[in-house]
């Protein structure tokens, strides 16, 4: 205790009169004020600073003393180039690297085709449109893109496999189908489902099933695709609708329908005859359009020609009856002549047949 008890008046005798722990005022050298060896209060001989002439000593500030600190703990003072202590090149670059970091995680270009998704520590918190837009640093906020116009197809049925299925008649059809889709909501379709493409999947098998156990196979092979594929793409989107996919099914497309390959080939055959015996009935129904056109047309026909007969009854009773007998007798192989003093027949068919065709004679 006597050591620090010493201590007190000497400290305040050193640091009055704004003197510096060696007794120079201001920080500087000593002067031999108070102490005539010229040493610290300690035994100590300061270390003497070279003066230039006509210069005033250099006061040391608050300031200079604050980053002479902070050189010195981040490793300044000594290498590097000089005036500059090696350290602030270090801090230079981390500087650069976090301003780098900052602008790429926080800065975010989302295309006309696409939409950003943001989640905050793992959660949905916005989506972010076409251009440029902004959120928080990474790992705070992570921007995912996602394209919401391309359109995605799934092919399924048999060209996976022998996939059957049990129609309305209690047939088995062998069919293979496309669904087409895009996405509608991106932040439903990231974190409502768990694996989307396989909910889809197995959401138009489903469907499928469903609706070709309402109709019949010879449907499901005819003209009725169509109609199939609209009840599939409407079930379809009602079943992910009511899951919060976040999902568009856009269609469709049925590519084969067919029994299975083990009847496959019979099948075909009645298939051939079904429609060799519904060309036979088009035949038919032609033959019979044309005959009812053509007695059509003879009745009007005669109508007409009542209607002239009506104004004049004998010369159309004639006129019919010459029209009548030259039909007649156009087939028949004889020539009748009335006429007193001729010869009653002339053998005219025969003289004709005896004469020699003109293709005959051009072949000669």
């Amino acid at each position: 205790m006597t050591i620090f008890s010493g201590l007190g008046p000497r400290a305040r005798a050193l640091f009055s009169d704004n003197k510096g722990p060696w007794g120079a005022p201001g920080g500087g050298e000593p002067d031999g004020g108070d102490d005539p060896s010229g040493k610290g209060p300690w035994g100590e001989t300061p270390p003497k600073r070279r003066r230039s002439s006509g210069t005033t000593p250099r006061q040391v500030t608050s300031i200079d003393e604050f980053l002479r600190r902070g050189r010195e703990r981040f490793g300044g003072g000594g290498g590097g180039l000089p005036g500059r202590p090696a350290g602030s090149i270090v801090m230079w670059a981390l500087g650069a690297l976090a301003i780098l970091w900052l602008v790429l995680t926080s800065t975010h270009v989302v295309s006309p085709s696409q939409r950003g998704v943001v989640s905050r520590f793992g959660r949905y918190s916005a989506t972010l449109g076409p251009g440029v837009g902004f959120t928080l640093p990474s790992p705070i906020d992570r921007v995912t893109k996602i394209d919401v116009e391309n359109i995605r197809s799934i092919d399924l049925g048999s060209s996976e496999g022998n996939d059957l299925m049990l129609t309305g008649d209690q047939n088995l059809l062998d069919i293979a189908y496309s669904v087409r889709w895009n996405i509608r909501t991106p932040e439903l379709y990231l974190y409502q489902l768990s694996d989307p493409d396989e909910t889809i999947k197995q959401v138009a098998e489903s469907a499928m099933r469903a609706v070709v156990s309402r109709v019949s196979l010879n449907d499901a092979m005819g003209d009725k695709r169509a109609e199939i594929e609209t009840q599939v793409t409407e079930t379809m989107q009602r079943i992910l609708d009511g899951y919060r996919s976040g999902v568009q099914v856009q269609g469709i497309a049925i590519k084969q329908a067919d029994p299975p390959d083990a009847v496959n080939d019979a099948f075909k055959e009645v298939t051939a005859a079904q429609q060799d015996a519904q060309s036979y009935v088009n035949q038919a129904r032609a033959y019979a359009l044309q005959l009812t056109a053509k007695a059509q047309g003879e009745a009007t026909a005669f109508d007409k020609v009542y209607e002239q007969y009506r104004l004049a009854p004998d010369v159309t009773r004639r006129r019919m009856y010459y029209e009548t007998m030259e039909q007649v007798l156009s087939k028949v192989d004889k020539t009748i002549i009335e006429a007193p003093g001729v010869t009653p027949y002339l053998p005219l068919p025969e003289l004709r047949k005896s004469q020699p065709q003109p293709q005959q004679e051009s072949q000669r």
